[in-house]
């Protein structure tokens, strides 16, 4: 439609503009015609000689007449009555544009124009052309504009299977996440609404002692805190894919928040067997949401401690050496391998420890990168085998307010 439209319109410019190029080439010729007339040399041999002068005067394409003030033709002797009527109309107004079609379906256009020769004799100058011209002009101008239109066809038809594609590529990748990721739920949420039922039926067979119903019930507890855990990560997640998270950034210190957060985890590291240590402690202030660095610091190390067999250690440090305030979870635990290294932010990927078992749902490390990712900071995380894990969070740099740098200098 847009190549239909802008066709139309270019014809219609450029057929009037044509046209006027026509009528301004048989304009040119009159006055050509006239100025030959003019000639004063020919008023000293008489009508012969301006005879003589208009068979000499050819112009290519265009049939010339000369007639006098009553439309009466002079050269050639024998003229239409139709153009001795456009004479004779040009003898009144002195310029006269006008088309006529012949028996043969032709166009011929006419400009006739009064003029006065050297003699003081009033006549008309008249030219004429076949439009024949127009339409093969018209037929090279549609020859081009389809060549062109073809070419366009083309390049949008491929330009716009490019950026469909190029479109449909995210839409492709988040439809096949989704799908991934609700499979992947089902899957996890499957194996503990499973242990909640069989210990649900199996201490409804029979009459059991207290102690048989308390372990049944301790069983129904764990599995059903590893449900909430894994149901409150996925609306972390949601919501972080909808966007429906409002992070509110405040200047905060994040020594004050790992200090916390190691007091919150030292009574779980020391019921597993496992050391918390903080080697590093320097004051760091960074433009955060404080409740997600809070997450943040305890996915990170409830995973260190979660991995690390007992007798380890697992240790904390809060660094602002570089400028920057890094976060660095060092652990002694089992390590993870070259091949899962690369997918440990993606969700429910778990990596397994020495006994084969794959602790947690595999969601924390997707949380913690998101937060990471929200509030422009970098996590690396380094690991060998059997040698431990260390995850290293660098915040950006926030300037120091005024008063504060001014009672540093005043210390």
């Amino acid at each position: 439609m847009i190549l239909v439209l802008l066709g139309g319109g270019l014809f219609i410019v450029i057929g009037r503009q044509l046209s006027r190029q026509l009528d301004q080439s048989l304009e040119a010729a009159t006055l050509e015609l006239a100025r030959v007339a003019n000639n004063p040399e020919l008023s000293e041999g008489g009508d012969s000689a301006l005879l003589d002068a208009m068979d000499a005067l050819r112009i290519p394409q265009r049939t010339l007449y000369l007639l006098d003030s009553a439309a009466q033709p002079i050269s050639p002797s024998i003229a239409d009555e139709w153009i001795r009527e456009t004479a004779l109309a040009a003898s009144r107004r002195g310029l006269v544009r006008s088309r006529h079609e012949t028996s043969d379906d032709r166009t011929l256009r006419i400009v006739a124009r009064r003029f006065r020769s050297a003699t003081g004799q009033t006549l008309v100058a008249a030219a004429i052309a076949d439009q024949f011209e127009l339409e093969d002009r018209y037929t090279d101008l549609i020859g081009a504009f389809s060549l062109v239109a073809i070419a366009a066809v083309i390049l949008v038809a491929i330009g716009g299977s490019i950026l469909t594609r190029k479109s449909m590529a995210p839409i492709v990748s988040t439809n096949a996440n989704m799908r991934r990721f609700m499979a992947d739920a089902a899957h996890e949420l499957k194996t503990p609404i499973a242990i909640l039922r069989s210990n649900a039926e199996v201490a409804l067979q029979e009459p059991r002692d207290p102690a048989a119903y308390r372990t049944t019930l301790s069983e129904v507890e764990r599995e059903s805190t590893r449900l909430g855990g894994i149901v409150d990560h996925m609306l972390v997640l949601a919501r972080a894919d909808a966007g429906g998270r409002q992070i509110e950034k405040l200047r905060i210190y994040l020594d004050d928040i790992a200090d916390d957060c190691v007091r919150a985890m030292r009574s779980i590291a020391e019921a597993k067997g496992v050391k918390l240590t903080i080697s590093g402690f320097e004051e760091a202030a960074i433009l955060a949401d404080p409740a997600l660095i809070r997450e943040l610091i305890m996915i990170l190390l409830d995973n260190a401690i979660k991995f690390t067999p007992r007798g380890g250690t697992v240790d904390l440090a809060v660094e602002s050496k570089t400028g920057r305030p890094v976060l660095a979870v060092k652990d002694t635990g089992v390590g993870i391998g070259a091949d899962d290294l690369p997918r440990v932010f993606e969700r429910f990927y778990r990596v397994r420890d020495a006994t084969g078992s794959a602790p947690g749902a595999g969601l924390g490390l997707s949380i913690a990168k998101w937060i990471a990712e929200q509030h422009e900071a970098t996590m690396e995380v380094m690991s060998e085998l059997g040698h431990g894990t260390e995850v290293r969070v660098t915040f950006r740099t926030v300037d120091r307010p005024r008063n504060e740098s001014a009672s540093s200098s005043g210390l």
